[in-house]
């Protein structure tokens, strides 16, 4: 049995949750939870400390199971007279020296398992140390991050919270913040994404390109974002990333994280040799996790209620009102390259001139053309299209985290904004409340769809439909399957709370440094 065992045996045994064990030792919940987990072992203050609190010995805590009982002298005699009787006597030198060859396999296999919990970390640590898998955050329509001017004066991640990378790299985690098309479609921010974890040129596809008329290739990059990704160092272990998306940026990581595995049949028909590794497949094993927060799995009703029913908010043109939205929604007043690119230079769109409303208009116009576009994707429709290729890995774990600003209305039927709803998001989360009808493509959109975060559906931020799922579980020592999407249950907050718009810096905090000692925590 090993430290970390004997801890949380004991805990048990008295009765304590990891918070209350944790209070009494003047420790961190976090702690206590790596101490049980094998991943950290506590300090020499900490271990007198608990052996006064479960009244046991230290050496009860520190050593493994106990070592057999020496043989009587009797009993070697008998042994030394059925060896002579055999004709087999063997020299007590000889004893001697198969007792320590073998104390000295046995010691080692006992006593570093103690120390370091698994002989998976024994070798790691021989060999360099257990390799810590970076988290990458992916932004969602309309958003930024590292790279982007805006990005100087604004966080994406932490909002008006303050910078939350630099508070999660203090922590000790390894933060990346990459800035892929606002507007863009899935497919594209992927490309995008892809070429800057691996610093090479983003390669839209062939194929796909030629499709959507635009051309095959965009920006390079010349430094790698995850230095090593995908291979294998440290005695083996191979470098992994955490992928974790807000709203749109979650169909991006599910979409990376399947064509990683699964590729593009027809981009390798058209380019053969030539075709870029990210189509070519057989890379699943590159990611660790992927988490969605607040994600259009199933597309949102928004697109549906401006199509059908634009007079309930006022607005009769999809893309202006989305494009729109997202601009005061994220505070950005004068969007303009420099301060805020919108990435679509493969379109031959650089500058767009003009305040918002030009913008929104030049946006709007280009959104109309065709359907390689981040609002195509974001309607029912195209999040079917998208889901089609978007398909969960089997090595892979799967989280997903739900939000809800509306409830059940007392007077109108249907779904209605909470008091703490985000101003701007009042009318849009009252209109998808009370909203149903059926999609171009034959999607029902009934009263399920209607409790809402004030931009996404809760029934759609679940998990991809079709897809295999489970609720999160309570249990603190809770064990995680790969390929399946686990669910939170609906917490309470607007669509950019969980980014700290609007919210209180130490839950925002706290939501992430937890999530993070979660996947840290994963069976390897």
């Amino acid at each position: 049995m090993t430290i970390a065992d004997k801890i949380l045996k004991l805990r048990k045994e008295q009765g304590l949750s990891q918070e209350a064990f944790a209070e009494k030792l003047g420790v961190s919940r976090q702690s206590v939870s790596k101490w049980e987990s094998g991943t950290a072992v506590p300090d020499t203050e900490k271990i007198l400390a608990m052996s006064e609190l479960f009244g046991v010995s230290t050496d009860y805590l520190l050593k493994g199971e106990e070592a057999p009982v020496p043989e009587t002298k009797e009993e070697e005699k008998v042994e030394e007279k059925e060896v002579v009787t055999k004709g087999k006597k063997k020299s007590k030198a000889k004893i001697i020296i198969s007792i320590i060859l073998v104390l000295a396999i046995l010691i080692p296999a006992i006593a570093i398992p103690v120390h370091y919990g698994s002989y998976e970390e024994v070798w790691w640590a021989l060999n360099g140390g257990k390799v810590q898998y970076p988290y990458v955050l992916v932004h969602g329509l309309g958003g930024w991050g590292d790279g982007d001017g805006i990005n100087e004066g604004a966080k994406y991640w932490g909002s008006s919270t303050g910078d939350l990378k630099e508070y999660l790299t203090e922590q000790g985690y390894t933060v990346y913040t990459p800035s892929v098309g606002p507007f863009s479609s899935a497919w594209d921010r992927v490309c995008e994404l892809y070429a800057q974890l691996t610093g090479t040129t983003v390669d839209y596809g062939e194929v796909h390109s030629k499709e959507h008329n635009h051309a095959r290739f965009g920006e390079t990059f010349e430094t790698p974002l995850v230095e090593n990704w995908g291979e294998k160092i440290n005695g083996g272990q191979r470098v992994k990333i955490n992928l974790v998306g807000h709203s749109f940026g979650g169909a991006t990581v599910r979409l990376l994280t399947s064509l990683l595995e699964y590729g593009s049949e027809a981009e390798m028909t058209a380019t053969g040799d030539e075709t870029s590794p990210l189509f070519t497949g057989g890379k699943g094993e590159w990611v660790n996790s992927v988490t969605a927060l607040c994600a259009p799995h199933n597309g949102s009703s928004l697109t549906e209620i401006i199509n059908d029913a634009g007079s309930i908010i006022g607005v009769g043109d999809t893309t202006g009102l989305i494009v729109n939205l997202c601009f005061n929604v994220l505070g950005i007043t004068n969007p303009v390259r420099g301060i805020y690119d919108f990435k679509l230079d493969h379109f031959d769109i650089d500058t767009v001139e003009g305040d918002k409303d030009d913008v929104a208009d030049a946006l709007g116009e280009f959104i109309k053309v065709g359907k390689d576009n981040a609002v195509y994707d974001l309607s029912p429709d195209g999040a079917a299209e998208l889901n089609k290729i978007a398909k969960t890995v089997e090595d892979v774990y799967y989280f997903s985290y739900v939000y809800s600003t509306t409830k059940e209305g007392s007077l109108l039927k249907g779904q209605v904004p909470t008091q703490g709803t985000f101003a701007l998001l009042y009318p849009v989360a009252l209109a998808m409340g009370s909203y149903t009808g059926t999609t171009d493509g034959g999607i029902v959109i009934d009263e399920t769809w209607q409790e809402n975060d004030g931009l996404v559906n809760v029934v759609s931020a679940k998990y991809p439909l079709g897809e295999s799922f489970l609720p999160f579980s309570t249990e603190e020592d809770a064990e995680y399957e790969r390929g399946v999407w686990y669910v939170s249950e609906t917490l309470t907050g607007h669509h950019g709370t969980v980014i700290g718009l609007g919210a209180d810096a130490e839950s925002t905090q706290n939501f992430f440094a937890d999530l993070f000692e979660k996947i840290d925590l994963l069976k390897r």
